[in-house]
């Protein structure tokens, strides 16, 4: 388990540019104020984004320029991909993402992602012979299925650098989750 200092910590909240999940965004925001941690949110556009509850969420700042938004040690301390019905068209075939996921993985940071943007992280190489959450969504079973992943029917599922849960009531937990294997509990 990591110590992550809450005053210097910083995560990454990667959202789909329109249909996000309102309520993971949300849920996702709240959990990490309640320990005063500073969050990124950023899209493929960086545009005024629309959720599927009709949320609107102006990010912080586009994508591609990940590594220029108030970062003291050129990595987050998570990495997290919100989900929702956009993320097929917006967060799937995203070519900047994966190398994000891969490169935080690999320097020991926490990722995660939640619904149909579990892809990400499959696309990122990095679900090859895990358990996962996953919906049961046609084309997210296909990719999880190439991936080598495992999907089981849990709400949640993780390892020492990985979360990911299957749908959007699980926020919260999900939340909650990431800061733990952050080191706060």
């Amino acid at each position: 388990m990591k110590v992550v200092n809450a005053e210097s910590a910083v995560i990454l909240i990667v959202i789909p540019q329109n249909r996000f999940c309102d309520q993971q965004l949300l849920d996702l925001k709240t959990v990490f104020e309640e320990v005063a941690i500073k969050t990124i949110v950023l899209s493929k556009s960086g545009k005024e984004a629309v959720g599927e509850m009709k949320t609107r969420w102006t990010p912080d700042g586009i994508l591609v320029d990940w590594d220029k938004q108030y970062l003291q040690n050129k990595k987050y301390d998570a990495v997290v991909v919100v989900g929702g019905k956009g993320a097929k068209n917006s967060i799937w075939n995203d070519s900047i993402l994966p190398q994000i996921l891969t490169d935080h993985y690999r320097a020991g940071k926490v990722v995660g992602a939640l619904g149909l943007s579990v892809v990400s992280l499959a696309r990122a190489g990095l679900l090859s012979g895990q358990e996962v959450s996953a919906p049961d969504h046609a084309g997210c079973m296909q990719e999880m299925e190439e991936a080598g992943a495992f999907v089981v029917n849990e709400p949640l599922t993780h390892s020492e650098q990985i979360v990911t849960a299957g749908d959007d009531s699980s926020g919260i937990i999900f939340g909650k989750k990431i800061l733990e294997l952050l080191g706060f509990s």
